[in-house]
């Protein structure tokens, strides 16, 4: 019964990752055709999360929980656009470090962990309900 309760737990710290994520995903999602405001200002910088594993002494397993959120130093866009406010002495404004098809890809990746995630959940659940059950 405590490897069932060991299981959900990772499952958890799994889906929880997952979904730190997704909001760090849509963020850039929703960031990718900002511009710089001023000359030479910058835009939204694209932010990625790494992830690492946590030994948790009560349970007896590694979990898994978010390191860290940077942000990436991938060189910004150009774009010709002499009439934007934010445009250099060329008529160039910098755009995003934000790839939509980059992101989209890591969305589906992360969506999928984190469903089956929620499977194992929910599997490790049924049994322990079943067990409970055969038990009285």
């Amino acid at each position: 019964m405590t490897d069932l309760v060991k299981s959900m737990n990772v499952s958890a710290a799994g889906m929880k990752v997952q979904g730190t994520r997704l909001r760090v995903i849509s963020e850039n999602v929703a960031n990718a055709s900002s511009t710089a405001v001023t000359p030479g200002g910058e835009p939204y910088r694209r932010k990625l999360i790494t992830f690492e594993n946590v030994f948790d002494r009560q349970l007896g397993v590694e979990t898994v929980q978010v390191r860290d959120i940077t942000r990436d130093t991938a060189e910004f866009g150009q774009r010709y656009e002499p009439g934007h406010p934010a445009a250099d002495a060329s008529g160039y404004v910098k755009i995003s470090n934000v790839n939509t098809l980059v992101e989209i890809t890591d969305m589906r990746e992360a969506q999928r962990s984190y469903e089956a995630n929620m499977r194992v959940l929910r599997a490790s659940r049924g049994m322990l309900e079943r067990t409970i059950d055969l038990l009285r």
